[in-house]
């Protein structure tokens, strides 16, 4: 049986010698692996279509779905949204590739959240067309609220009553715990502020450094791998890092 998904391309890898496997954030299904057979021909038919399967490329399939399989079938793509700056931009692109990196780690089952398929979306459309501020603290802002998304809620805020933030627990508290697995000071009091931003468009007006934002992405990530089985290792972190300002 057939249907029609929006979907997020997460990671595509080659197969053969001329497909791919691409694993999609769908709509409708959640996280799927799918073969897209051709369209890495040297052919008139299957020039750019390789394209379509770019991660953070927002794309409508009509897929085939069998729960018991491990590999779906696409049979037609288009684009759902065309970026007019996210591929072309380093940070933004930097950016995006992190971000559905992330969600690799993060997303361990297949099945669909819509509140979090739409959360992504929206992102990654602000992000085409945000400025440089905005991308730059984007990551930080992502994670917090990915977190909260996949059920791990970050509880309090930083005051002078809690100035710590508790990775392991995911709260605010009063004294540095017994684990290594905690922020405080400035690290902690940025937290709180990127928790209570009423929406992402604030991040275009919050000024911070790059030796605060390094800080946060590695904390931040010890804080996702504290509460996700199996979550290893970001490998394009270093390079979010480096192009960050």
């Amino acid at each position: 049986m057939f249907h029609t998904t929006r979907g997020i391309v997460l990671r595509t890898v080659k197969y053969g010698e001329t497909s791919i496997i691409t694993n999609v954030y769908t709509e409708l299904f959640g996280v799927q692996s799918y073969i897209v057979k051709g369209v890495r021909k040297s052919s008139k038919t299957s020039a750019g279509k390789a394209s379509y399967f770019i991660p953070a490329a927002l794309i409508e399939m009509e897929v085939q779905h069998n729960t018991q399989r491990q590999l779906q079938f696409i049979r037609e793509y288009q684009w759902s949204h065309l970026y007019e700056n996210l591929f072309f931009d380093v940070v933004k692109n930097t950016v995006s590739v992190y971000l559905m990196e992330l969600l690799q780690h993060a997303l361990k089952e297949p099945e669909p959240n819509p509140s979090l398929y739409y959360f992504v979306e929206d992102t990654l459309k602000k992000l085409d067309t945000a400025n440089d501020a905005f991308g730059a603290n984007l990551p930080l802002y992502f994670m917090l609220h990915l977190a909260s998304e996949l059920g791990f809620q970050l509880l309090g805020s930083y005051s002078e009553q809690t100035p710590v933030f508790d990775l392991r627990e995911g709260m605010f508290i009063a004294e540095q715990p017994a684990h290594p697995y905690f922020i405080e000071g400035l690290l902690a009091k940025t937290t709180s502020e990127l928790l209570h931003l009423q929406n992402s468009n604030e991040l275009e007006v919050l000024i911070l450094n790059r030796n605060i934002r390094r800080e946060l992405l590695t904390a931040y990530q010890t804080f996702m791998a504290l509460h996700i089985q199996d979550f290893g290792e970001i490998k394009s972190l270093p390079i979010l890092q480096e192009v960050l300002s």
